[in-house]
C-alpha cells in the first residue's frame, strides 16, 4: 500500500488547479466524484478533492463522499479519529469560525506545534477558505482543527536498535554514553554501525572539548 508521501506527492502535482468559470463548482474533481459535469452551489469539492487524490493513488479512507461531516463520523466508528499528534498524509477537518461544525478539509503536508501546513481543493490565497475554486497549500492554526483521519498508510517494518558494541569497543562507547558525547536519535538508537558524517564528527568533538572544560 503507498504511503503518506505518495499521497502528498499526488496532491503537490494539482497545485493552482482552479474551477473553470471561477464560482462555479465546475472541476474535474467533481466530473470524477459525480460520473458527470456538474456544476452550481449544490457541489462544493473541498472532500471531493480529497477523496479524489486517495482514490488515484490507491489509498482507502472510511468513506467516499462529498461531506467533510460524514467523513467524521466513518473515521470515529472505524477508529481512524485523531483530535492531536496531526501527520503529515492526514485528513485534516476544520470548523473555522461562524460555519458549520465541520467546514472544509485538506491533506496535512507538515506540522509544527502551533498549526499545521496542509494542501486543500476549493479554497484560495486570500478570498473564500472553504469555497474559493482553487487547489492551494494553507497554513492553518491549531484552533481550526477539529481532527483528522488516519488512513491506512503502509508503514516501515521496525528495525532493532543498533546499540551494542562488538567486545572490543564496548568500553568506549560506554564511556562516550555517559559523558554525553555519543547520543541517540529520538527513538534512542545510537546507529553504532553507521558511518559517521563530518558534521555528526564534529558535534562529537565539540562534546569531547565541553566534558574535558568541565573535568
Amino acid at each position: 500500500m503507498p504511503n503518506a508521501e505518495t499521497i502528498l506527492a499526488a496532491a503537490r502535482a494539482e497545485l493552482g488547479v482552479k474551477e473553470s468559470p471561477a464560482n462555479s463548482n465546475r472541476v474535474k474533481y467533481n466530473t470524477w466524484f459525480y460520473g458527470r459535469e456538474v456544476s452550481g452551489a449544490a457541489y462544493p469539492w473541498c472532500m471531493v478533492f480529497v477523496q479524489w487524490v486517495f482514490d488515484k493513488t490507491g489509498v482507502p479512507l472510511p468513506l467516499k463522499t462529498a461531506s467533510c461531516g460524514a467523513l467524521m463520523r466513518a473515521a470515529q466508528a472505524a477508529g481512524q479519529w485523531v483530535t492531536g499528534g496531526y501527520c503529515p498524509g492526514d485528513v485534516v477537518i476544520y470548523d473555522f469560525p461562524g460555519g458549520a461544525a465541520t467546514d472544509h478539509t485538506g491533506i496535512v503536508e507538515s506540522v509544527t506545534k502551533t498549526g499545521i501546513t496542509a494542501i486543500e481543493g476549493n479554497t484560495s490565497e486570500a478570498g473564500s477558505q472553504s469555497d474559493g475554486g482553487q487547489v492551494c497549500r494553507k497554513r492553518r492554526p491549531n484552533s481550526q482543527i477539529v481532527g483528522a483521519v488516519r488512513p491506512l498508510y503502509e508503514t516501515k517494518e521496525e528495525l532493532p536498535l543498533d546499540n551494542t558494541p562488538s567486545p572490543a569497543h564496548k568500553e568506549g562507547v560506554d564511556w562516550a554514553v555517559k559523558n554525553g558525547i555519543l547520543t541517540g536519535d529520538s527513538a534512542g538508537d545510537l546507529k553504532l554501525t553507521e558511518t559517521v558524517t563530518r558534521q555528526q564528527f564534529c558535534t562529537m568533538l565539540y562534546r569531547l572539548a565541553k566534558q574535558l572544560e568541565k573535568d
